[in-house]
């Protein structure tokens, strides 16, 4: 787990900066060179193919990678990788906004959190946005529903936080600016806010009971006459309709201000006219028995429906809470208190005092406090809470500890390196706190529904009213002031607000229980749609960690070919250069000189000088471009590489002398992994600089049927964009930095946790570990998110396309039917309840692995 996150001096800023300069890197490349530069001449292979190629040592970036996305919600991704985390590099010199109108000055983009309470349907969620995004200095704006918060990408000197925050509250919202993330006491304001609504719906329907007993007494004859009285039923309905109603004419008054409609303004109008129409015939019901009209009063009408909106929104409250126990389960997990090292004595101090530095000490039970390297004593913790691996990881001196992580066995001492809002805990909360806050595109189609949605039901229900009024039954009046007030209280466009949302919520806080970190609800859609998953070999399909399996030498006794190669690869970070000094080092014991006028070769290999002679060690076409004759040891490689093994040249002073042959392994799960792909009608490519016959070998033990070898690292993701032009849409999994560009490039780019910053940097998801079986739990998570969302969005449409018309009277005609305001109001408060339930469902998901064959 050491790169995971990163060290916030490299990752954040160095890694994420080297990621985009890779990647302008490549484009550059792109126009100097004709049509492509560095292209490889290999096609896809199937297993048994021959061709030799080039190899993936090294890092060569001469590749292309397309300065367009295939989709609009790539740009988004390649935009912040280019820019960097907030606050980073320097923005392009010309900023473009609201479609290229307007350009920005250059600077910095920075990212804003505010907390916005109030709303109380997808149309206020339309109308924040539209607020926000019209704000000259407002790069992109999204509001969630579900969570209550905005997120404001903004450039600082052109607009300031405090100005939004006043932008929003204008609109008649509450907006907390929330600089320090995640605070510690952000779940305290929903619970408040909960317990304030229960004891509003408590006191609504204090007085509710008694108006619905006394109005419906010639059914219960047992009520006494006393508490039919019209004006007791005044008495008991007013603080109902003015005091727990009072907040739907608040938030009706604010729309109204802004120029705008929304949910308030509907229950506000709904209940106003049930309740002055009773008004009247209890203050002058002679006027109306003049004109020959019973007086009918229906203040039960509008106190049932204040009290049944409100406890659909407590109820509605309640689920939604569920949906971010993600969240709080994450933020459970860290410790409250460290027993540190100081003045010579352990010392026990809040976790938030812990220091870069700190000598922290835990004993057997605990948790570790923060993240750090052991310097003393030996334990096997358990990660799972970050890994779901139940098995207890063992660590000594040296090893790296991550906060939150439960200590088994043994006592040690660790030095603190990452504390606060830099532990691998809190970033993982930011990041599902993100995820959740974001919005994948298919809630583009509710959100412009929400825009138009309450003008349109206001416009029904005044046309109800006159159509009923001047055609209805008589009395015509009474039918089309019931009529208005059901048009008015069954409309629903929360359901339509919480349709996507919710279910992103818990989408994404199912993922992290898993390992899975999702980006945002882009990637988490787009997951759904994928029908190619490309796979980097080495560190993803295999254990990334090579070991020597054979050592030919030809004239040269053993010891030597392995001391001049070893001693070559010291300056080589490649796998397979590691694996030669480890192997010299831990299994020859020899003792290595540096060496000399080291060069690294991309794709090919290493020169360098060793005890003065010149030393090679690589590919074939190393060793024959420099006319080195490999005689018999090239048919001694390529039985090796058929075997699924690399062989390494070596030649000394011109004259080859020997090969080197090193295996990596398959992880445990590779070979279910590929076959659960398989089973959900993916097709899996396998991506390696190895040659064809190697290549061949891991694929036919992975089962893989397809697969590119000899690609160099950096032509991978020219062989993304090959595969997106033949219609398909791709997932690149890999861990390297080479891997960076293919991972921008990818539809959805699947980082391993276990890989580099840069890559992570680079992706859409992130796997915590580095099991393949992420990948399959990524993708059926998607799809069933993504089938929960689409049956939410079915729900709350069809929800309203068959409620209106019947509230508007449509059957009545036929079947003299009529659609009592009461019902309406009950239907409309479980409709949004019904969608949040429908979300929570996404708890129950587990991921499904096919068994593989015995052997």
């Amino acid at each position: 787990m050491k790169n995971y996150l990163g060290e916030r001096s490299f990752s954040a800023d160095v890694a994420k900066r080297l990621g985009a300069a890779l990647l302008k890197a490549l484009q550059v490349s792109r126009e100097i060179g004709s049509g492509r530069v560095g292209q490889n001449d290999g096609e896809i292979g199937e297993i048994g193919t021959t061709e030799q190629r080039h190899g993936d040592r090294g890092q060569n970036y001469k590749s292309s990678t397309s300065p367009k996305r295939r989709s609009a919600m790539k740009r988004e991704l390649r935009d912040t990788v280019r820019r960097g985390p907030a606050g980073g590099p320097e923005l392009p010199p010309e900023h473009q906004e609201k479609g290229g109108k307007r350009a920005a000055p250059k600077g910095e983009i920075k990212r804003l959190y505010l907390t916005v309470r109030g709303m109380s349907c997808a149309a206020c969620v339309r109308r924040i946005e539209n607020a926000l995004r019209q704000t000259p200095g407002v790069v992109q704006a999204s509001v969630n529903f579900a969570r209550e918060k905005a997120v404001v990408d903004y450039i600082p000197g052109v607009v300031a936080p405090e100005e939004l925050r006043s932008l929003i509250q204008g609109l008649g919202y509450e907006a907390l600016v929330d600089e320090e993330r995640p605070p510690e006491h952000e779940e305290e304001a929903p619970e408040a806010d909960l317990r304030k609504l229960g004891r509003t719906l408590l006191f609504a329907a204090t007085f509710t009971v008694p108006v619905v007993l006394g109005s419906f007494r010639e059914f219960l004859p047992s009520i006494p006459a006393w508490l039919a009285n019209p004006w007791l039923l005044l008495l008991l309905t007013t603080p109902v309709q003015f005091g727990a109603g009072w907040r739907f004419y608040l938030g009706a008054w604010s729309a109204l201000k802004a120029r705008s409609a929304d949910m308030n303004v509907l229950i506000a109008t709904g209940t106003s006219a049930a309740y002055l129409y009773s008004l009247l015939m209890t203050v002058v019901p002679g006027y109306f028995e003049a004109r020959g009209m019973t007086p009918v009063i229906y203040y039960d009408t509008a106190a049932v429906i204040v009290t049944l909106i409100l406890l659909g929104r407590y109820l509605e409250a309640r689920a939604k809470r569920q949906t971010s126990a993600a969240i709080r389960k994450l933020m459970g997990l860290r410790p409250k208190m460290a027993r540190v090292v100081r003045a010579g004595r352990e010392v026990e101090i809040p976790v938030e005092q812990v220091v870069p530095g700190d000598l922290v000490v835990v004993r057997p039970g605990e948790k570790v406090p923060v993240d750090g390297v052991i310097v003393e004593g030996h334990s096997a913790l358990d990660e799972s809470m970050l890994t779901g691996e139940s098995v207890p990881v063992e660590k000594g001196p040296g090893d790296e500890v991550i906060g939150a992580t439960l200590n088994r066995t043994g006592t040690f001492r660790f030095r603190a390196t990452k504390v606060g809002k830099e532990t691998v805990l809190a970033q993982i909360i930011r990041l599902v706190e993100e995820a959740q806050a974001s919005k994948p595109p298919i809630q583009r189609l509710a959100d412009v529904v929400a825009s138009y949605f309450v003008p349109a039901v206001l416009g029904i229900a005044v046309l109800t009213f006159l159509g009923w009024y001047f055609f209805g039954p008589v009395p015509s009046l009474l039918y089309a002031l019931l009529n208005f007030v059901a048009v008015l209280i069954i409309a629903c466009p929360c359901a339509l607000g919480l349709a996507t949302p919710t279910a992103v919520m818990v989408g994404t806080g199912k993922g992290a229980e898993y390992g899975i970190l999702i980006k945002n609800g882009e990637s988490l859609e787009l997951a759904h749609k994928l029908d190619t998953i490309v796979l980097d070999k080495t560190g993803t399909l295999t254990k990334g960690k090579p070991v020597v399996t054979d050592v030919v030498a030809r004239g040269a006794a053993e010891r030597d070919l392995l001391f001049y190669a070893a001693a070559a690869e010291q300056g080589s970070e490649h796998p397979l250069g590691e694996a030669v000094v480890r192997y010299a080092r831990e299994q020859a014991g020899l003792d290595l000189p540096s060496a000399e006028d080291f060069e690294a070769i991309p794709g090919r290999g290493v020169r360098a000088l060793v005890a003065g002679k010149e030393v090679l060690v690589g590919t074939p076409e190393l060793l024959e471009g420099r006319r080195v004759d490999l005689g018999d040891l090239k048919q001694e490689g390529e039985v090796l590489a058929e075997q699924g093994k690399t062989p390494m040249y070596v030649a000394l002073d011109g004259v080859c002398v020997g090969l080197i042959g090193v295996a990596d392994r398959l992880k445990p799960t590779s070979q279910r992994a590929i076959a659960a792909l398989h089973q959900m009608g993916l097709e899996t490519v396998m991506i390696t600089g190895d040659h064809a016959r190697s290549a061949a070998a891991i694929a036919r033990e992975a089962g893989i049927t397809r697969f590119r070898a000899c690609v160099l690292p950096g032509d991978k993701a020219a062989e993304i964009k090959k595969l997106q032009e033949e219609g398909r849409i791709v997932g690149m999994v890999g861990d390297g930095i080479n891997d960076a560009p293919a991972l921008a490039q990818a539809d959805v780019g699947i980082a391993l946790g276990t890989g580099t910053d840069v890559a992570m940097a680079s992706s859409d998801i992130t796997l915590i570990t580095g099991d393949l079986l992420g990948v399959v739990t990524a993708i059926q998570l998607s799809r069933r998110t993504i089938r929960t969302i689409k049956q939410n969005l079915f729900w709350a449409f069809i929800y309203n396309i068959i409620g209106i018309p019947v509230a508007a009277g449509v059957l009545y005609p036929f079947f003299e039917i009529l659609l009592n305001p009461m019902i309406a109001a009950l239907a409309m408060a479980f409709s949004s309840v019904s969608v949040v339930t429908n979300s929570l469902r996404l708890h129950s998901f587990r991921p499904r692995f096919p068994r593989l064959p015995e052997a």
